[in-house]
């Protein structure tokens, strides 16, 4: 089973290229962040005419995300627990039954947090500590779990093409890697880490060349579950589609499991 993540920055402007990598490489679950729409304004006709099943948590101009699937939802969770009184459109969970038994795949959009001196990045830090509590609760049930999509975080300097240039951002500063860990050391895997130690960018700005020059950083991430970690066989950053025409800024980041 293959089971992707992107953060497609808007789907209304990136509607073509999304239709035209899942026609090219058919992956099995993909996890969208960045919708920028809400529920109605998706056009969950085109996907399911490509034999995907669509679920959405949209949010007009701004946030949302989305799951799609060739198999079919058990059970959909729209939100993150902790605070009622959050109105962002950044946590959707899908269940899916398999011969083995089922797995959840959980698609998130974590608030990037800058810039620091305002309340984005407390809201960022209550948000990722909210999210700790959400995955302790899932990981009891002791079954293969796929938290994925835009962390807004650079784990490791070795994230980054210049990481001396983002020390200090509300990605790669002392609170935000402090929560990431504490999250990590709940039981989870870096999917990509499992595999890999070499550099891997997910993520290359619009601004200053950043994309021609590799000036790249991984902020898309898939943490997974024992159970999980325990099937993953690949993971495949498809850097190929930030060179396409009208990309996002992010590219899709894959896992190849044994479900």
């Amino acid at each position: 089973m293959r089971i992707a993540t992107w953060n497609i920055n808007g789907i209304k402007a990136r509607q073509a290229l999304l239709e035209t990598w899942l026609k090219q490489q058919s992956p099995d679950i993909v996890c969208l962040q960045e919708i920028k729409t809400v529920d109605e304004g998706f056009p969950r006709e085109t996907f399911e005419a490509l034999g995907y099943n669509v679920e959405t948590f949209g949010q007009k101009s701004w946030n949302g995300v989305a799951i799609l699937s060739k198999l079919r939802f058990d059970e959909v969770h729209r939100g993150l627990p902790g605070d009622e009184a959050d109105e962002q459109a950044r946590l959707i969970e899908g269940v899916f039954s398999l011969a083995q038994g089922v797995v959840r795949v959980c698609c998130i959009y974590l608030p990037n947090g800058n810039p620091v001196d305002t309340e984005k990045f407390p809201y960022k830090l209550r948000w990722m500590e909210r999210l700790t509590a959400f995955v302790e609760d899932r990981l009891k049930r002791e079954e293969p779990f796929v938290l994925l999509g835009d962390f807004n975080i650079i784990p490791e300097a070795v994230d980054a093409r210049h990481p001396e240039n983002w020390w200090g951002d509300a990605l790669y500063r002392p609170e935000s890697l402090k929560q990431f860990r504490t999250l990590k050391n709940l039981g989870l895997t870096d999917a990509l880490r499992a595999v890999t130690d070499a550099p891997a960018y997910t993520f290359w700005d619009f601004q200053e060349g950043a994309w021609r020059r590799d000036n790249g950083i991984r902020i898309d991430h898939l943490l997974l579950s024992p159970q999980a970690a325990d099937r993953l066989t690949a993971v495949q950053v498809h850097r190929d589609v930030r060179g396409w025409d009208k990309p996002s800024d992010h590219v899709p980041v894959e896992g190849t499991f044994l479900f």
